[in-house]
């Protein structure tokens, strides 16, 4: 028998081999497929994740993490609730068009019409954006550094929804519209929204450097 630190090394080791395979082949990937990727027998495979649907899940929420929890962690130490939005925005995005934790997103959002399993993880990855949104707004406006055009539930949901969109443009790769240039739009809004004048500037110190180590995790 595996000893158990061994198991859950392996099963890390499956959950990167079918992320790659959904990534070469959607999220209709077979068995073979992930074995190929794994470098293993699919008998080797199914050992450890008996039902294939249960490593696809498992490989769909490690993407999904760096879109949470990734970013909560990479504003941790950041107590400026302007700091705290504008980097939250930045790491919401793809960094080129190239990205391929977003790529395997937008393979999930395709099959989520099929799927009622992927589009609840969809639909739960949006509703903890849209919280953690609502924190830092509702925490900047307590502290009186924003006030709010409208309720931080809408704001949060517009903000979401334009990472969404701008993010899709990129993968889609569109000539005008970069990292840089998703940024500075969604900010756009995120200044109206807050009556705060949200310089960009912060992500020179500190926005670049956490939105790297947000892809990374």
């Amino acid at each position: 028998m595996a000893r158990p630190k061994r198991r859950v090394e392996r099963r890390a080791d499956l959950v990167e081999a079918a992320r790659r395979a959904m990534l070469q082949h959607g999220t209709s990937v077979r068995l073979n497929q992930v074995a190929e990727q794994a470098g293993l027998t699919s008998g080797a495979v199914l050992y450890h994740y008996p039902d294939l649907q249960d490593l696809l899940l498992d490989a769909n929420r490690a993407g999904m993490e760096r879109f949470y929890d990734g970013r909560l962690r990479a504003i941790e130490g950041l107590n400026d609730p302007a700091q705290r939005l504008i980097v939250t925005i930045a790491s919401g995005l793809p960094i080129d068009s190239d990205d391929d934790g977003v790529r395997l997103l937008c393979e999930l959002g395709g099959a989520a019409a099929r799927s009622t399993v992927y589009a609840a993880l969809l639909t739960s990855l949006y509703d903890r954006q849209v919280a953690m949104y609502q924190v830092i707004l509702e925490s900047g406006a307590a502290q009186g550094v924003f006030v709010l055009a409208d309720s931080s539930l809408t704001i949060s949901r517009n903000l979401v929804a334009l990472e969404d969109a701008y993010g899709y443009r990129m993968m889609a790769r569109h000539s005008n519209i970069d990292h840089d240039v998703a940024t500075r739009l969604i900010v756009d809004y995120a200044r109206l929204a807050t009556a705060h004048p949200l310089p960009l500037d912060i992500l020179t110190t500190i926005g670049n450097s956490t939105q790297k180590n947000v892809k990374q995790t």
